[in-house]
């Protein structure tokens, strides 16, 4: 079969040949696959940069996807740590990580919104006790971020402030999401902290898809405003796009009623993922979440690598597909 293959961690996947799967234990079936969304998560698998990694060569990248088995259902999947990745013709999965999409699906909304929809809706289901009516801070305006407006105001958010660099481009889907103001992380250093802090002083939760200095210069600056600082601030590392550690000052852990926690791999167990899946599934398909994708076809996925500038997401179509596929 024809497959994305990754043979160093310095070059992006070629379009190449690679062997078929084959079912080797219970529950696991091969699907032929639809669609596989290109996520930050995916290209740091492939230049193994990510800390799951096992430095296994050669590799097929994609870590979910859409496909339909010999049984004829369309399915969803998350694959466990593999060199059989999802940006293939082919992959095997096991369907107890899986959840059957209703008919007239569209693979490629599935496909691109479940990964960077499921980084806010695991935050905000799993690791802190979200409550209708409270406020949420979104740092960070990529495709995740974007996607984690909407999901906070579908699960209850009261109001969604979203802060960062360059968010004014994507102002009017913010708003469209629900989002009820943004802030940019541009400019003066002094005069962002202040747009934070009119903004966003009285936040419930942040979900941090940057971590890094803005991270350090954003609580800073959302504590100093805050008029109650014994009002309970959950912040939520999701992702690291602008720096692998941040320097939190220890007053910040002093001067607030601040609790900092992580949403990934190891911190959510896979089992409360995979609960989680049917819910978000559903969201996505009946439109409740909106879905800003591109299609590339499996034998132009070097191009597709090489669009690193893309705001909207990038989905790998092995075979070409439409709602309902």
């Amino acid at each position: 079969m024809k497959a994305a293959v990754v043979s160093a961690f310095s070059t992006p996947p070629r379009y190449e040949d690679f062997p078929d799967p084959a079912p080797a234990g219970d529950g696991e079936i091969v699907v032929d696959v639809l669609a596989a969304g290109l996520h930050p998560r995916v290209r740091s698998q492939a230049d193994g940069s990510h800390y799951t990694s096992t430095d296994e060569l050669p590799l097929v990248p994609g870590i979910d996807g859409v496909g339909r088995g010999g049984d004829g259902l369309l399915r969803y999947f998350v694959l466990p740590d593999t060199a059989l990745g999802s940006m293939a013709e082919q992959t095997l999965i096991d369907t107890r990580r899986s959840v059957v999409l209703p008919d007239g699906s569209d693979p490629v909304a599935v496909a691109a919104a479940m990964n960077p929809a499921m980084a806010s809706w695991i935050a905000l289901r799993q690791r802190v006790r979200f409550e209708a009516g409270q406020s949420v801070l979104v740092v960070g305006a990529g495709n995740a971020g974007q996607m984690a407006a909407g999901v906070a105001r579908l699960l209850g958010a009261g109001r969604v402030v979203v802060a960062g660099r360059g968010v004014e481009r994507a102002a009017a889907r913010l708003s469209a999401a629900g989002a009820a103001g943004v802030v940019s992380l541009d400019g003066d250093p002094d005069v962002v902290a202040r747009r934070l802090g009119e903004a966003a002083s009285d936040v419930d939760v942040v979900l941090d898809f940057l971590w890094g200095e803005p991270t350090a210069a954003a609580m800073a600056a959302v504590i100093t405003a805050r008029a109650d600082r014994g009002k309970p601030l959950t912040w939520i590392e999701i992702g690291s796009i602008a720096g692998q550690t941040a320097a939190i000052p220890s007053a910040a852990l002093r001067a607030a009623r601040l609790t900092i926690v992580g949403s990934g791999q190891g911190s959510v167990g896979a089992r409360e993922y995979l609960a989680e899946l049917p819910a978000l599934a559903e969201a996505i398909t009946t439109g409740r979440l909106d879905v800003d994708a591109r299609t590339v076809p499996l034998a132009d996925v070097e191009r597709a690598w090489a669009d690193t500038g893309a705001s909207h997401r990038i989905v790998i179509t092995p075979v070409a597909v439409k709602a309902g596929t």
